[in-house]
């Protein structure tokens, strides 16, 4: 008899509306003796099968559905989950806009805790939660099979998967080693990616569109700054559109070292260009005291909100960083600002980003709501997906 969990009266409620996560609290017993990732039955209180999923024991997220019905969980379903998930991705590498691509994104795409990135002919995998972990072989194996690429390399070196119970894990799995550094397109920009030590897998995929929006916006730009630049992506975009200068603010010198690099890569002139190392929040209060200025801000900082305990501080952070840049935006400038904390809902960023230009004396307006590109698809069930937002506002 396969292990099987039952759920508090009324618990399967969010269950029945497909949404994929057991919260620990929402548990009555658990009949047998699963083990971290094994598959359970998820039973409501009068017995009634309601789902399978992974089990998580060390988690507040106990139980990741897998499936909402009887169906079994073995491989041809993963393959057909994966073959799914690369399908909606064909037609935007087909179209020739980029050369990385997110290929699957986690619960959204039935996944739940997998993440495939692709860059070029390499793969990088992120396995964060017990049930992909259980399944790690058979997932590979079928990716070698199911996405033909060079080489695959793991990068299950995140924080969350401690919550867990699971070892930190990086590496080459597949194939061939990737090179130091690889170079991807996104439109007419040029990137150079490290996916064995960079942030996320290497690039901030998610921003693939909003850069975009950063070129449009910044493409007359006497000043831009770039603030938590990582590699300067949003700078190279605005630089390319026709953006006269770009400062880039950020706190690891060696993310910037490579941001010099992709200025080189596109053929930039370097004196277009200001480097700074240094915390973001200091740097830009040292510009406001000495009188700088932008036409554009791009703040993309990142995630200052973990927890719910952590709210109410992150929104503070949040809110500092926004009255910053609204007070070094010239008349007429504009501020692209974004959150990637899932805690901080769309409304919240709105009453943030308002709180903080009252404060700092100026009006804005909202141009646009951003949010993640179609590769980071969100399931209408899952809203805690859609965690990358961002608002484009204008001051008169």
């Amino acid at each position: 008899m396969p292990a099987s969990i039952v759920l508090k009266r009324g618990r399967e409620r969010s269950l029945l509306r497909r949404h994929p996560w057991v919260f620990s609290g929402a548990i009555d017993r658990v009949h047998g003796c699963p083990g971290s990732g094994e598959t359970v039955e998820l039973l409501a209180a009068d017995g009634a099968l309601v789902g399978r999923g992974a089990y998580s024991p060390r988690s507040q997220i106990a139980v990741r559905l897998w499936t909402f019905d009887d169906q079994q969980v073995d491989a041809p379903l993963l393959r057909s989950r994966l073959e799914r998930a690369v399908r909606l991705r064909h037609d935007l590498l087909e179209q020739g806009q980029t050369t990385a691509v997110r290929l699957v994104n986690a619960e959204s795409d039935g996944l739940p805790g997998l993440v495939l990135d692709r860059y070029g002919d390499h793969l990088v995998c992120q396995l964060l939660a017990a049930g992909v972990e259980r399944w790690r072989m058979t997932i590979l194996e079928l990716l070698a099979d199911l996405v033909p690429c060079a080489g695959i390399f793991e990068r299950s070196d995140v924080e969350v998967r401690s919550k867990e119970g699971l070892p930190p894990r990086a590496g080459v799995v597949a194939g061939d080693p990737p090179p130091d550094l690889l170079q991807i397109r996104e439109g007419e920009c040029l990137y150079l990616v490290d996916i064995q030590r960079g942030h996320k897998t290497g690039f901030y995929l998610d921003q693939r569109d909003n850069r975009a929006r950063a070129a449009v916006h910044g493409r007359c730009a006497h000043a831009v700054l770039n603030a938590f630049a990582y590699t300067g992506g949003f700078g190279v975009a605005a630089l390319r559109a026709g953006a006269r200068h770009v400062t880039n603010v950020e706190s690891s010198a060696a993310a910037l070292e490579l941001g010099q690099r992709n200025l080189e890569l596109n053929d930039i002139d370097p004196a277009r260009a200001e480097q700074v190392v240094g915390d973001v929040f200091s740097v830009l209060r040292r510009f406001r005291d000495a009188g700088r200025s932008f036409d554009m801000v791009v703040l993309d900082p990142p995630k200052f909100v973990e927890s719910r305990a952590q709210l109410e501080r992150g929104s503070r952070g949040y809110k500092d960083i926004n009255l910053l840049a609204f007070k070094l935006l010239r008349p007429g400038g504009t501020l692209l600002t974004f959150s990637c904390s899932g805690l901080v809902e769309p409304p919240l960023l709105q009453k943030i980003v308002a709180d903080a230009a009252l404060d700092a004396g100026r009006e804005a307006v909202i141009l646009e709501r951003l949010g993640q590109p179609a590769d980071h698809p969100v399931a209408l069930s899952f809203p805690e997906g859609a965690y990358l937002k961002g608002l484009v506002c204008r001051v008169p």
